[in-house]
């Protein structure tokens, strides 16, 4: 048995005992753990073709209807992307709109009317589309959340994302190994099937550390909220009635208000302040609330807070009294949770890292 089909052996075996896995666990995201079982195990039926054809010689309709399986392979994860992104996702039946690709290959196939190179060219077209097509989830749900949550960290966005980009490069490894077979550059062709081998197993065994490590890992948005520029398209706060001068005052004087009750009340000291918990403390329809900060004042919700925090933290850095405090506390204490985001938010907004900043200022004190 040559390398290659060695590497597909071992990533075939993780691939479907993390499948057993995932299907088997208790956790909240359900649905998300079961789709990624289900892209396990149609990717581990897509490296088997690596050895299958040593443990189980068939005919080539067999292995041309194994194939067709890689139809479902990003439709699957892009749905797995969906599940993760929004806390409150559920399958329907429209989603049977992705299989199309699949069930019509083999329809003509029944009919002999398919070529084995055309379905390769069209399953990485296929490839291609669903990347953009999460490319595109992931660029939204981003938006989403920034204007919505002021939580310094997303893991499920920076995993999606990480494992997206992955994708992208063993896919793109992957489809010039497909156009390089057609050529006579046998040794190119053995040393890409290997590359993409050994990417394969590393990505495989990434998936066995990222649960053993990150449990946890996820949190999404409520597919409910919408964009701030969706918002307005759609007309939810109605001044086509308003004289243009009422409508800027109106808007002022809510600016003005929500300003001072950040500065009254301090509700960015809560590390889990989301737009719509604020909305519903002052009394204002988060549609409304969202509009005002996301487009009104120029800046996402996730900036608007962090701002409010960066300005606590600066006022007890520069506190000579509270010397002894250290930046860790501090953070804490001004609703952040994350030390390396609370260092890079400060860096943006003071321009110097917080312990540049309490070193310059308690120095002009003395």
């Amino acid at each position: 048995m040559q390398l290659i089909n060695i590497i597909g052996v071992l990533c075939v075996f993780v691939l479907l005992l993390l499948a057993g896995f995932l299907l088997s666990v208790k956790t909240q995201n359900k649905i998300g753990n079961r789709l990624l079982a289900v892209f396990l195990m149609l990717t581990a039926l897509n490296i088997s073709g690596w050895f299958v054809w040593i443990l189980l010689p068939g005919t080539n309709e067999r292995e041309l209807f194994r194939i067709t399986f890689s139809f479902l392979e990003m439709p699957v994860f892009y749905l797995y992307v969906l599940a993760i992104c929004y806390q409150n996702f559920k399958l329907k039946l429209t989603y049977l709109s992705h299989t199309i690709p699949f069930v019509f290959v083999n329809l003509l196939s029944m009919l002999d009317l398919t070529n084995r190179d055309l379905i390769s060219a069209a399953i990485n077209i296929q490839w291609l589309s669903y990347i953009l097509l999460v490319g595109f989830t992931l660029r939204k749900f981003r938006r989403i959340y920034l204007q919505n949550y002021t939580e310094t960290s997303n893991q499920s966005y920076q995993w999606l994302k990480q494992l997206t980009l992955v994708f992208f490069i063993v896919g793109s490894i992957a489809t010039v190994k497909e156009i390089v077979a057609f050529t006579s550059y046998d040794q190119v062709f053995n040393w890409l099937q290997i590359v993409v081998g050994f990417s394969a197993l590393s990505v495989t065994t990434g998936f066995i550390l990222k649960v053993l490590f990150f449990p946890e890992l996820f949190r999404g948005v409520s597919s409910e909220l919408q964009l701030v520029e969706t918002l307005l398209h759609q007309g939810q706060v109605n001044t086509d009635s308003v004289k243009d001068q009422d409508v800027d005052l109106g808007t002022n004087l809510e600016i003005m208000r929500i300003k001072e009750y950040m500065y009254k009340e301090m509700p960015y000291l809560d590390p889990s302040l989301t737009l719509q918990k604020l909305a519903t403390q002052m009394k204002i329809p988060s549609k409304n609330l969202s509009i005002l900060i996301n487009h009104k004042m120029g800046q996402h919700f996730f900036d608007f807070i962090n701002r409010y925090r960066i300005e606590a933290a600066a006022k007890l850095l520069e506190n000579h009294v509270k010397h002894k405090l250290t930046v860790l506390e501090i953070l804490y204490q001004v609703g952040f949770n994350s030390k390396s985001s609370f260092n890079t938010a400060f860096k943006i907004h003071i321009g110097l890292t917080p312990t540049q900043y309490r070193k310059r200022q308690l120095g002009k004190v003395n």
